[in-house]
C-alpha cells in the first residue's frame, strides 16, 4: 500500500520541476492539479508566473490537462485565459479523470505524469494508473476543512515514505 502513496518525485513547487528529468523519463503529457499546486485555494485566476510556466511547458512540447476535484465554476474561472483542456469534479483518486485527461492530450500511462499536492488524491490516483507521479509541497493558504484534516495524515505518511527512501524521491 505504501508504494501506491509514494511519488516518483517530490519538489517544493512546480517551478522547481526539472523538465529535462521528465523528458528523460519519456514524459509527453502532464496532468496538473490546480488548488494548492498551481495557486492557493482562494486565488481565482492563474498568476502571471503560472501562466508563463504553463506556456513554457507547451513550448517544450508537453501536452497539458488540468484535473481538479473542484467545481466546474472554479475550474472554468481559473482556466478562462489559459484555455487548456480541463476536467472538474475529477473524483481523484478514482481513475476515470486520469483516463479522460490522457485521451484528451493523446498520451498513455507510460508517457504521462501527474503533478499535484496531495498524496491521497493526485499521487494515489496517478500510481494506480501507472503514471509518473510528482508531489509538490502545498501552497500555503486557506483550505477546505476536509483537506486540512487529510494534510495531517499526509504529513505522517510522507515522513514514513521519506524515511524509507532516505529522503530520495
Amino acid at each position: 500500500m505504501l508504494k501506491l502513496l509514494t511519488p516518483d518525485l517530490h519538489v517544493e513547487s512546480v517551478f522547481e520541476l526539472n523538465l529535462e528529468k521528465l523528458k528523460e523519463n519519456d514524459i509527453k503529457g502532464l496532468i496538473i492539479d490546480i488548488d494548492n499546486t498551481l495557486v492557493s485555494w482562494e486565488i481565482k485566476h492563474a498568476t502571471e508566473k503560472i501562466k508563463a510556466w504553463l506556456l513554457g511547458l507547451r513550448k517544450e512540447g508537453f501536452g497539458i490537462c488540468l484535473v481538479s476535484n473542484n467545481t466546474k465554476d472554479r475550474v472554468a474561472v481559473f482556466n478562462e485565459e489559459l484555455k487548456l483542456p480541463a476536467i472538474h469534479r475529477a473524483l481523484k483518486p478514482r481513475i476515470g479523470a486520469f483516463k479522460k485527461a490522457m485521451k484528451t492530450i493523446g498520451t498513455t500511462a507510460e508517457n504521462t505524469a501527474v503533478i499535484g499536492d496531495q498524496i491521497f488524491t493526485d499521487v494515489l490516483g496517478g500510481n494506480r494508473m501507472g503514471l509518473f507521479t510528482v508531489l509538490v509541497v502545498p501552497i500555503v493558504g486557506k483550505e477546505f476543512w476536509w483537506t486540512t484534516f487529510m494534510r495531517k495524515i499526509e504529513r505522517y505518511v510522507l515522513r514514513i515514505i521519506l524515511k524509507d527512501n532516505k529522503g530520495d524521491i
